[in-house]
């Protein structure tokens, strides 16, 4: 994405923002230019960004935009695989109200991303693998409280990467042996989500680079 090369008060000032916010603003970026973000307070980084982030994307050249976070990679990965245990678990035989414990991890997940609108580039992606120890917690914890079933974890990427060519990762790390699929009374469900949200949330404030000096008050229920 191009970056700015000088600051973008007026087009703050159109956005109506006070004369102060916008001087603010100013000395601000001027002084990140010269000196660097580390050395501002972090009151006055979490100031520039919210300023920045009032601000409409620069685009280059005609029809470039910015990628929106459903649109990245890493969310769509989770979404495919959400999307597949949605399709697998309806044709299981089930009791009313189950719900499988993997669906709501990576709705939550989803949910989390939603909120935070992190980068999720490198940086951030390479951090959300410590999410997957997270995942396979919660999910042990969910096979012991309710009924399972048998899934094959890898089974639906395996079949997209046979059509086309796909650099996406299996969910889990291990060799497709687990194929424990844990669903959970919505009793025990809304309990479950609510673990889920904390942990998953917990990780992703402490762990994804972009988010390290995040201004967005955690979620309290999903």
């Amino acid at each position: 994405m191009p970056k700015e090369t000088s600051h973008r008060g007026d087009e703050l000032k159109a956005l109506g923002w006070g004369e102060p916010d916008v001087n603010r603003y100013v000395e601000l970026w001027e002084y990140r230019q010269r000196w660097g973000a580390m050395n501002l307070e972090r009151e006055d980084r979490l100031f520039l960004r919210k300023a920045e982030n009032a601000l409409p994307a620069i685009v280059k050249g005609r029809g470039s935009t910015k990628k929106s976070t459903q649109d990245k990679t890493y969310y769509r990965w989770l979404v495919f695989h959400l999307e597949a245990m949605q399709a697998a678990e309806a044709a299981m035989e089930t009791a009313e109200g189950e719900q499988g414990a993997w669906p709501i991890l990576l709705s939550v997940e989803l949910q989390l991303l939603d909120h935070y609108q992190p980068v999720l580039g490198l940086p951030d992606t390479l951090k959300a693998k410590a999410l997957s120890p997270v995942r396979e917690t919660l999910a042990s914890r969910a096979a012991a409280l309710g009924s399972t079933r048998t899934y094959d974890f890898q089974a639906a990427l395996n079949a997209l990467k046979e059509q086309e060519s796909s650099r996406w990762r299996h969910l889990r790390d291990d060799e497709g042996s687990d194929q424990v699929y844990p669903l959970l009374t919505a009793a025990a469900a809304a309990d479950f989500r609510a673990n889920a949200l904390r942990d998953i949330q917990a990780v992703m404030r402490s762990q994804f680079p972009s988010l390290a000096e995040t201004d967005k008050e955690e979620l309290t229920e999903v």
